[in-house]
């Protein structure tokens, strides 16, 4: 399933990337992110982790030159601790509910930050939320629905 997801999305991205110029966040990101659109406190994480490390990369970047490769390896070594951190950590709400904010993946988070920074996080987000969502739809084509308990 995830070979199907990842696959889907490398298309989709490419396509939206020379139709429209906007990337969804890196080639891989829409797969892993399409198959994770049923738990929203995971895609709530995984924004979060995202925009942290966003602003931990501009406030760097007052002090240090970052740029090109520079830039993506400290995005993905960023995202890479702050998304095993939310991994450690959970938290209960007032019913005692398990309020899991995981990022997806190890590198996800760091591959968005990096192309917020780059083309900023509006388009950034709204074409990865595009882009995820019809590679869902099309899971669902392929799978008959059957994408939910992956």
């Amino acid at each position: 399933m995830i070979e199907i997801s990842v696959g889907l999305g490398v298309i989709l991205s490419m396509i939206f990337q020379e139709v429209i110029g906007v990337s969804a966040g890196g080639i891989v990101v829409p797969g892993y992110v399409a198959l994770q659109m049923h738990e929203p406190l995971r895609l709530l994480g995984t924004f979060l982790v995202s925009f942290t490390t966003f602003g931990i990369i501009k406030g760097l970047s007052k002090f240090m030159f970052i740029y090109g490769r520079r830039r993506l390896v400290l995005s993905i070594l960023i995202g890479f601790v702050l998304g095993w951190s939310s991994r450690q950590s959970t938290f209960y709400d007032m019913f005692g509910v398990d309020l899991q904010m995981q990022a997806v993946g190890f590198i996800i988070p760091g591959l968005i930050s990096n192309w917020m920074d780059k083309q900023g996080v509006v388009k950034t987000l709204l074409c990865l939320l595009l882009v995820a969502s019809c590679v869902r739809l099309l899971l669902m084509l392929v799978t008959g629905g059957e994408i939910f308990h992956v």
